[in-house]
């Protein structure tokens, strides 16, 4: 910087900052999903976002050892967020709210655990957690600390380690004669249980045959039963004891089933912003630009909350988009909601009704699309399953921001892995539902299925903010301007300041021009930038306040396309 003082003769080297500053925009496809999964591991914790950047990842922290990552009560977020990744989606946020529907019955505990295999890949053992161990017993070293109700899963977080092992050594008590030599056949082994880095138990000389005498060694599951912390399942079916032996390895153990309470679903679901939970906590991401909440549905439709529970959750999400949920949101409203449609309301007239008398919320900040698609269901052998369309549209806009850009409409576009629709529709029931905001997802011959409508929920007199593109596109301007002019403040609020937040602004702004976000022939035509001092006079400079005026001109898709064809002579008057 300049200095004010010289004393001595001689020639100074100053660096003086004098270039603009440039404005990187901020990332427009990142997710974030609440609903039910098949476990919880890894280092998640229930009811808390945790990152999530493919579905192999996924299925570390929510899935179960060796599993699919599925449910067998058909919970419809492992589809969803499968949809967003096989659709184009990269990282995005989990939030679970549990290992099965409030209200049903706990399974046993032999029943859920981590399955181990043998070298042959086949089922060898299940490790499971004791409930005994969850208690939160003084004595045992799992803590008691509990978080809306759910034990955290640092706190429950068990590995059990499989190493080599050797027959019991003969004891001293044994006489030489008597002393049992067994050799080493490769069938013992040793299982060493952990918490963290602290050993719990060890349990060596084991074997999977469970006539084994039990001077040579000890049988697994007997061995186990004086465990604190693990209940060990015999899963082999036949074979000899070395090769029925489990894998070596280090395996985490899937905790029991996390059931939330019937009466306190909504309040689990919506989350407390203090504690970083529920859809609150998604909220306290700053990344997150895209929410789904898939299994609103399922436990509707399971009669586990009513139509009013249902609407409120639902304008809960609309309403924090919106960032007037608390009222003191200061940030850029850069976040939208794709709902989905109730699985009751089937028929076109039937989802027309239910938006514009029932729920009747809008706003340009949530997208609904129509109606549920039909995906592959692994837990039944590749048969179809109808879930709600919000995962794989958010992976579709994903797509549509990576080829194309933020202000490309992700419409006319083919939705990866759906086979189906629960309701084929046609043209004339689309007449019905575009107009109010319901975005269609028709099938076309020759053409598959393709995403039909890129229209938000806001008013239809509010035609500015009609499509989801431009929301976006505004949303993405807004939060990349506020995060890239972060250095503007406490400066001197001078000219000179003036000039390079313009410079700042127009250049991120002539790139956006370049790439075809923004409609004109020019910079010019496309945008503005106004930082002068009829804007900041001095009274507002007193108050610390510097204010920029920003107009652009977004580009808008063309949903109607209109061929005005008649005949034509050489004769005739028309051109």
């Amino acid at each position: 910087m300049a200095r004010l003082d010289y004393f001595a003769p001689g020639v100074y080297i100053e660096e003086v900052d004098r270039g603009s500053r440039p404005l990187q925009g901020v990332p427009t496809a990142v997710a974030g999903f609440v609903g039910f999964t098949e476990d919880i591991r890894g280092g998640a914790e229930p009811f808390k976002p945790m990152l999530v950047t493919s579905w192999k990842q996924y299925l570390e922290y929510f899935g179960r050892t060796n599993s699919d990552g599925f449910t067998d009560f058909g919970a419809y977020l492992p589809f969803s967020v499968y949809g967003w990744f096989l659709n184009g989606g990269g990282r995005c946020w989990i939030t679970s709210m549990g290992t099965g529907l409030p209200g049903s019955p706990k399974p046993e505990v032999t029943e859920t655990g981590t399955e181990i295999v043998n070298r042959a890949n086949r089922p060898s053992l299940r490790f499971s957690i004791r409930e005994s161990s969850q208690d939160g017993a003084s004595e045992s070293s799992l803590a008691d600390s509990s978080q809306n109700g759910f034990l955290a899963v640092s706190d429950r977080s068990i590995r059990v380690q499989i190493t080599e092992g050797y027959p019991k050594p003969p004891s001293e008590e044994t006489e030489a004669s008597e002393a049992i030599v067994t050799a080493n056949t490769g069938e013992f082994f040793t299982i060493v249980i952990r918490q963290g880095s602290e050993e719990l138990e060890r349990f060596p000389h084991l074997s999977m045959n469970p006539d084994i005498e039990t001077a040579v060694a000890d049988y697994v599951v007997s061995a186990l039963e004086e465990s604190q912390y693990i209940l060990a399942t015999d899963l082999a079916i036949s074979g000899s004891p070395l090769a029925r032996r489990p894998s070596n390895g280090i395996y985490e153990v899937s905790p029991p089933a996390i059931i939330a309470e019937t009466d306190n679903l909504a309040r689990h679901v919506e989350g407390v912003r203090e504690d970083r939970t529920g859809i609150r906590g998604l909220f306290e991401i700053d990344e997150i630009t895209i929410v789904c909440c898939p299994d609103l549905m399922k436990v509707y439709e399971q009669g586990l909350i009513d139509q009013d529970q249902l609407h409120g959750l639902m304008d809960l999400m609309v309403s924090m988009c919106e960032g007037a949920a608390d009222g003191d949101i200061p940030n850029a409203p850069n976040r939208m909601i794709i709902l989905d449609p109730p699985p009751d309301r089937v028929k076109p007239q039937d989802i027309s009704r239910w938006l514009s008398q029932e729920f009747n919320r809008r706003s340009q900040f949530a997208a609904l699309y129509y109606p549920w698609i039909l995906v592959p269901n692994p837990r039944n052998a590749g048969r179809p399953i109808a879930i709600p369309p919000s995962g794989h549209m958010a992976g579709v806009w994903a797509r549509v921001d990576e080829t194309r850009g933020v202000y490309k409409a992700p419409a006319n576009e083919v939705p990866r892995g759906v086979i189906g629709l629960t309701h084929p529709c046609n043209f004339r029931e689309q007449e019905l539902l575009n107009p109010i905001g319901i975005n269609c997802i028709r099938p076309f011959d020759n053409r598959g299925i393709r995403i039909w409508g890129a229209r938000t929920l806001v008013e239809p007199d509010k035609t500015e903010w009609r499509y989801i593109n431009v929301r976006r596109l505004m949303s993405y301007i807004e939060k990349s301007i506020e995060n890239g002019t972060q250095w503007v403040v406490f400066e001197p609020n001078d000219e000179d300041l003036w000039q390079r937040v313009k410079r700042t602004i127009s250049s991120f702004l002539t790139e956006l021009w370049r790439s075809g976000a923004l409609t004109g022939g020019s910079p010019s035509e496309a945008f503005y930038v106004k930082c002068d001092a009829e804007l900041n006079s001095p009274q507002s400079m007193m108050l610390g306040r510097l204010f920029v005026e920003v107009g652009v001109c977004p580009v808008r898709p063309a949903e109607f396309v209109v061929f005005r064809i008649s005949q034509w002579t050489a004769e005739g008057d028309g051109e």
